[in-house]
């Protein structure tokens, strides 16, 4: 078995994303190292949570909202049909540095999913610093996933996915599932993944590569912000044993300070055995898909998000219990 690495836009950026590029190295990038990724960045957290709850809402879908101890979580839907959560469902775990965003800052990428899917997606706004450090993140969102294996769903007709530090979440949450005994979801999706906390190592390996607004230099120390002291090694997908997941896609932009980590990380899952596609998308920035939906190289990538889904889900179900 070897890694399907592709380059899935040779032909280059559209003039849309690379008016996207430009702000962000223009404005984003350098506001961001302005202001590193602190406690101080609790600020920039709220300017950001209200930016999201200003943007209208994407049409063409249905929200219901979910209840959960401590945090909540959001059904999204096509409006122009229902299918109950046992047809199917994703469950999105949005980024964010693991303190900023939400269902609101996600929407517009959680309905790209739902309406090319079809599905029922479960966007989960866990619990973020300062509330909790990244394990309590992990728990919440194992505790999503249990709730959707509760409703019915069969784990053969899950696909857990997420961008950035929600990346981080996906596989997290899947090896922690493994560990408590849970079946394993269909398939895994990683968008611009933050997969180890301790990003010495990314910083070392990236080369001549410069990312348009990833503030490398903040990122450096930013892990003992996020666990409240030194990062547990255990934590990190990165240093796990990755056997037990399912069938993994990884969506990265070519120049991104997150790139190496992604082409270790499928080197790996390949090792054990773990079918894993690498896409490297050129011109593109970040986490594209989520920071702009729109965006035609972002909706060709939510089309391959939503191929892969279908993919995993046409599979025989494994019918599992949960108590």
């Amino acid at each position: 078995m070897t890694v399907r690495v592709e380059i899935a836009n040779p032909e280059g950026a559209s003039l849309e994303s690379r008016a996207l590029l430009a702000a962000c190295r223009g404005a984003l990038g350098p506001a961001l190292r302005a202001l590193p990724l602190n406690r101080h960045s609790l600020r920039l957290s709220f300017v950001v949570d209200r930016i999201g709850r200003m943007r209208p809402r994407p049409s063409g879908i249905r929200c219901e909202r979910v209840r959960f101890d401590g945090f909540d979580a959001e059904i999204v839907r096509p409006a122009n049909r229902y299918r109950p959560l046992q047809d199917g469902a994703v469950l999105y775990l949005h980024g964010g540095a693991f303190m900023i965003g939400g269902l609101e800052t996600h929407r517009p990428v959680v309905a790209g999913i739902a309406k090319r899917t079809g599905l029922a997606v479960l966007s989960v706004a866990y619990r973020q610093y300062p509330r909790t450090r990244v394990d309590g993140s992990v728990e919440d969102c194992l505790t999503a996933y249990r709730w959707l294996l509760r409703q019915g769903v069969d784990p053969g007709r899950i696909v857990v996915m997420g961008d950035s530090a929600g990346g981080f979440l996906t596989f997290a949450t899947a090896l922690r599932a493994a560990r408590r005994g849970l079946p394993m979801p269909a398939g895994l999706v990683g968008i611009s993944p933050l997969l180890d906390l301790d990003v010495s190592s990314v910083l070392m390996h990236r080369g001549p590569v410069r990312d348009a607004y990833l503030p490398e230099r903040s990122l450096t120390g930013v892990s003992r912000l996020w666990t409240h002291g030194p990062a547990d090694p255990a934590l990190s997908p990165m240093n796990c044993d990755l056997s037990p997941l399912p069938a993994t896609l990884l969506i990265v932009a070519e120049d991104e300070v997150l790139r190496s980590d992604a082409e270790k990380f499928a080197h790996r899952l390949d090792r054990v055995g773990v079918p894993c596609r690498l896409q490297l998308w050129r011109g593109q920035v970040h986490a594209f898909p989520a920071l702009a939906p729109a965006m035609p190289e972002s909706c060709e990538a939510l089309s391959t998000i939503a191929g892969f889904v279908s993919t995993r889900i046409a599979r025989r179900p494994v019918v599992a219990r949960i108590a």
